[in-house]
């Protein structure tokens, strides 16, 4: 008797990649979609773009010892890295970098918002805020520093938008150009306000979210925040201040 064939044979699967027992995806896609893997890239990035500003504060700073060591300075950092790194390049990879750490920390403070708004469709009971002013201010200080940076690279890094005549390769002309205008002060000094409450805020979750807070811990960080927050702001604003000032001119 001959035997019979099966003819509802499927071809053999092809390997997928590995799923969770739910059907989610595992791996780094899992860590993404979740709260936890957005907060820890929010953190990140967030520390990655302090250390940027503290580094880019003490620069500015070089304004008050006169033009030729701020355009010293500033040509410094385009020959960073020579003979081994070209012209500029080092500092291209700083503002890659940099570039990466802005839409990773925007792109997952947006979806965690989002996803708290959906959370929680109806308000909270209680009128009186339990959160602090610059924890209900975070979304909004984002927005504006956002803002603020696309004016400030279309001001100073470009001069599309700069006041009076750009100078490239003369930075502290052009500073001073720019904090000799009532508007660039103002938005200036705004950005660095809210770049101020973002810091403080920012930097003590951060730090919770990566793991480094405990009941020992936590005033000292929140210290620490509260600390680095004012030397920034301060630190920042003083530029504007010394040229209005006329202590930069």
């Amino acid at each position: 008797m001959a035997l019979a064939t099966r003819t509802d044979q499927r071809p053999p699967k092809k390997n997928r990649a590995p799923r969770r027992p739910g059907g989610g995806p595992t791996g780094g896609r899992a860590l993404w979609d979740s709260t936890v893997g957005k907060k820890t890239v929010m953190a990140v990035s967030g520390l990655i773009m302090l250390g940027y500003l503290v580094a880019h504060m003490f620069g500015n700073l070089k304004i008050f010892f006169g033009p030729d060591t701020f355009n010293g300075y500033a040509h410094w950092l385009r020959t960073l890295g020579e003979p081994f790194m070209h012209y500029e390049w080092t500092l291209w990879v700083f503002r890659v970098v940099l570039v990466a750490a802005v839409v990773a920390h925007a792109t997952s403070a947006y979806q965690l918002s989002r996803r708290d708004i959906k959370a929680r469709p109806t308000k909270y009971v209680h009128k009186k805020p339990r959160a602090s002013y610059a924890t209900r201010t975070m979304r909004w200080g984002g927005i504006i520093l956002g803002l603020f940076i696309v004016w400030h690279v279309l001001d100073l890094t470009t001069g599309t938008v700069h006041a009076g005549g750009f100078q490239p390769g003369h930075p502290y002309q052009n500073v001073v150009d720019t904090f000799s205008t009532w508007y660039g002060n103002v938005i200036y000094l705004v950005a660095m306000l809210a770049l101020g409450l973002h810091v403080r805020h920012g930097f003590w979750s951060a730090a919770q979210t990566l793991g480094a807070g405990s009941r020992s811990r936590d005033r000292l960080l929140k210290t620490l925040a509260d600390l680095l927050a004012l030397v920034l702001t301060l630190g920042f604003i003083a530029v504007p201040v010394g040229v209005m000032t006329g202590l930069v001119s």
